[in-house]
């Protein structure tokens, strides 16, 4: 009864907020709305268990993380993949736009060891926030030691409606370069390419379609991940795991053995993704009334310095890349929380901006390998080296 009882607190809260972002457009993002929903819940009558009661527990993440990512993978091609080096550019210079800033006039305003506790979360999400609690119960900075986690609950508050608007700026824009004309050959080569690689898939596997079944399309993804992480260790964690598995959905893909759009098609990329989400929102239990109470100035003031540094950095470099403000400085704030919400809350901009389905395949193909390549960029690589580096200067 009781397991029943948190999967459906869990759904209430995912389905509330997907019914506001609807309501509203995408301006107030599923993901805030969740987010908020699972803060007032651990803070009044929601048990702190009710995410792990669900069966989302870190297992389960840890097995929705790599299929999710080997699927992603089958959504772009190796070249477009490729080209997005600019986004990592701006995503990266972004993150130092708000370590300047924050170094320079936060340590005018708070003392040295608050500054250097907070950075890590603000550039990298929760990895980045445990590392440097960690760090902060090892030279006994007790007062502190709430602080990289508040940080992080803080930040994703405010990110999220913040990177929507960006990209509904953004989306609008792709739009109307697409009803002008100037994006149709695109849209086009979005349809047959999805057409030509479903048939080299069904050709180089030599099966019909019957056989096709949703377990043998998650089998193949499986694979892959497992593949992507054997080679990940091969290699020393040189690469992230998270990346060297999009790489391998993408090369999975290229070669016919990953449809486009697997798990869609196997039905349960869905299910996946609500229980990724609901494992990060989980991780909102670990903190309180009284510990946001004790630290909020400083971390309110922090967070406006470093989106300060992050949107300086991010549009005055926008155009030497060759990007739009909006799109560079929503890059930039993917290292307040990575994948997935940066999938989630691009893919809900794109739905709600579109006018058909065409369209928002054009959107999605504009707009989603630039989010996702900056977040991995940020969350995955940036925020632990960042992290590392901070630790020693504590």
């Amino acid at each position: 009864m009781k397991f029943v009882i948190s999967l459906s607190v869990v759904m209430l809260f995912m389905f509330i907020g997907e019914w506001v972002s609807t309501a509203t457009k995408s301006y107030i993002p599923s993901v805030f709305v969740s987010a908020v929903l699972f803060v007032i819940g651990y803070w009044t009558i929601l048990p702190k268990t009710v995410v792990a009661d669900a069966s989302f527990g870190p297992t389960f993440s840890g097995v929705c993380i790599s299929l999710l990512l080997v699927h992603l993978g089958t959504l772009m091609n190796l070249k477009e993949l490729l080209q997005q080096w600019k986004a990592v550019c701006i995503a990266l210079l972004g993150v130092l736009g708000t370590i300047i800033l924050t170094l320079t006039i936060g340590t005018w305003l708070f003392s040295w060891r608050t500054v250097i506790a907070a950075i890590p979360p603000l550039t990298g999400g929760l990895v980045a926030a445990l590392l440097m609690s960690d760090g902060l119960k090892a030279v006994h900075a007790t007062s502190l030691i709430a602080l990289p986690v508040a940080m992080f609950v803080i930040h994703s508050v405010i990110g999220y409606p913040l990177t929507s608007f960006m990209l509904k700026k953004e989306g609008r824009r792709v739009a109307k370069e697409y009803r002008a004309g100037n994006l149709t050959a695109i849209a086009d080569n979005n349809s047959s390419k999805a057409d030509t690689e479903t048939n080299k898939s069904r050709n180089f596997l030599g099966l019909p379609n019957e056989y096709q079944t949703s377990a043998f399309i998650i089998f193949r993804v499986g694979l892959v991940a497992i593949l992507a992480n054997g080679f990940t260790l091969l290699i020393h964690n040189t690469i992230n795991a998270n990346v060297i598995c999009l790489i391998f959905g993408v090369i999975a893909h290229q070669l016919g053995f990953l449809e486009t759009n697997s798990l869609n098609k196997a039905g349960v990329f869905q299910w996946l993704m609500y229980g990724l989400l609901a494992y990060i929102f989980s991780q909102l239990n670990i903190t309180t009334p009284a510990i946001m109470g004790h630290v909020i100035i400083q971390i309110i003031v922090l967070i406006l310095l470093g989106l300060s540094g992050m949107f300086l950095a991010s549009w005055i470099l926008a155009k030497p890349f060759g990007m739009s403000g909006p799109m560079a400085f929503a890059c930039a704030l993917t290292s307040l929380f990575g994948f997935p919400a940066d999938y989630i809350l691009t893919t809900e901009v794109c739905h709600n901006v579109a006018a058909d389905a065409k369209e928002e395949a054009v959107l999605l193909d504009q707009i989603l390998p630039k989010m996702l390549v900056g977040g991995f960029a940020t969350v995955s690589v940036a925020s632990v080296i960042i992290a590392s580096v901070f630790l020693k200067l504590l």
